[in-house]
């Protein structure tokens, strides 16, 4: 019997994901543990290995198909004495029951988007049916309705006139979008208000297509700005003696490695947590959960938005751990090859522009953690000390806490503690 190839689920949130690449093409051999795609989620792209033996006989979702929803049949594998004439019995036996229904000329979109089209076919035709339902596959309905296009208006050239992806992105490319207007059709920009009104006023841009990750970051971001009463707390810490002992140990390391100053107030952040946990906790309707370890969730910049891969336990950690760690985390989230347990949880954030030159930022907090300490950069100006005015090393950081879990006395105590330990960073070694 055939054997199905699904959209894997590579995390506990993911729903759909993008087929980023298939590594194995149909007739290849396939053995148990090969890599056969490469499917991209909202926060990395994944290597996806063949859990059966066999020969990949029919790929039915091309490269770079987006929102193909988790448990979709993806593909066939054929054992060794099975023939191909099996693969369309055992789709129109309902191969793909218990997924997300696609419609079957949704898979003809993808499977059989090279086979020669007759005359008749190809003719384009009304897409409605005798009762005036639109006639459309799910894919076409989902682009339709995420760019604002009326169905209604454009002109299907698939199978019995039935809209297609192509149908709906050439009507987008044509110069607007047409929409009903009483008993008529206006055209208008489709998008968002920026593009209409750059349209409307014909200013140049190029749109930049939003990656999944980027989606999911907008959504996140706009949900925890409109759910989380965020309360900002800011100090200002001298940082003179930590980069004295970070230019020592450096020096003494002797190339093998090379702390950094975000090195240090990681491992700030999670001694801070241990000696102070109430910061370190997570709000629920039915109790603050409060964390036994600091999981220090870290913003990464890459290519397609902020990703926070995370150091676990990182109490337990020296220095020279953590600055190895993260630096390996770091290249990871550049190339997409993060794990999502590398990068899903944590029990506190920190965001560092301090190497952009931006001396001081709040920032946004990472649910359903209830902190993240914005990090600014280290700047040199003159302070009194001991009624003379002398010279330092100072860095602000601010401290966004959800408030329902972590009060302005609270936030303002870790920062007591965290201020102590990065300006005497001997005490992290002990």
């Amino acid at each position: 019997m055939p054997i199905k190839i699904t959209m894997p689920a590579l995390s506990p949130t993911m729903t759909e994901g993008t087929l980023a690449k298939w590594i194995k093409k149909e007739g290849d051999d396939v053995a148990a543990g090969d890599v056969i795609a490469e499917i991209e989620t909202d926060k990395a792209t994944m290597e996806v290995e063949a859990v059966d033996e066999g020969k990949l006989a029919r790929i039915l979702v091309k490269e770079g198909t987006e929102n193909v929803p988790v448990n979709e049949l993806i593909a066939v594998l054929l054992e060794d004495d099975e023939d191909e004439g099996a693969i369309d019995s055992f789709l129109n036996q309902g191969a793909n029951d218990g997924a997300p229904k696609i419609d079957r000329s949704e898979k003809q979109e993808v499977a059989l988007a090279s086979a020669p089209v007759s005359a008749a076919s190809a003719k384009p035709a009304p897409a409605q049916n005798m009762k005036g339902r639109v006639l459309a596959s799910p894919l076409a309905k989902r682009i339709a309705n995420q760019n604002n296009v009326n169905l209604a208006q454009v002109t299907g050239t698939g199978p019995n006139g039935r809209i297609v992806k192509e149908d709906v992105e050439k009507a987008m490319k044509g110069g607007g979008t047409a929409i009903r207007s009483g008993g008529g059709a206006m055209s208008m920009p489709s998008g968002p208000d920026a593009r209409a009104l750059a349209d409307a006023y014909g200013m140049e841009y190029e749109p930049i297509k939003n990656s999944g990750m980027r989606k999911v970051i907008a959504k996140r971001l706009l949900e925890s700005k409109q759910t989380v009463p965020h309360f900002y707390l800011t100090v200002e810490c001298q940082i003179d003696n930590l980069l004295e002992v970070r230019k020592s140990i450096n020096a003494e390391a002797n190339g093998e490695y090379k702390l950094s100053v975000n090195d240090f107030v990681i491992k700030a952040v999670a001694n801070a947590l241990q000696k102070y946990p109430a910061a370190n906790v997570a709000w629920t309707d039915e109790a603050i959960l409060q964390f036994k370890h600091s999981d220090v969730s870290v913003a990464v910049a890459t290519e397609s938005g902020l990703i926070t891969p995370i150091i676990k336990k990182a109490e337990n950690k020296s220095l020279r751990d953590i600055s190895e760690e993260m630096k390996s985390l770091a290249a990871k989230a550049r190339d997409g090859k993060l794990k999502p347990e590398e990068f899903q949880g944590g029990t506190f954030s920190i965001s560092n522009l301090g190497m952009y030159g931006v001396n001081q930022f709040s920032a946004i907090i990472n649910p359903p953690q209830s902190c993240i300490l914005a990090v600014g950069a280290g700047i040199e100006k003159p302070y009194v000390k001991n009624g003379q005015v002398a010279i330092g090393n100072f860095m602000n950081v601010t401290l966004s806490t959800d408030h329902r879990s972590v009060d302005g006395a609270v936030g303002a105590e870790f920062l007591q503690v965290f201020k102590r330990l990065i300006e005497n960073p001997v005490l992290m070694m002990v």
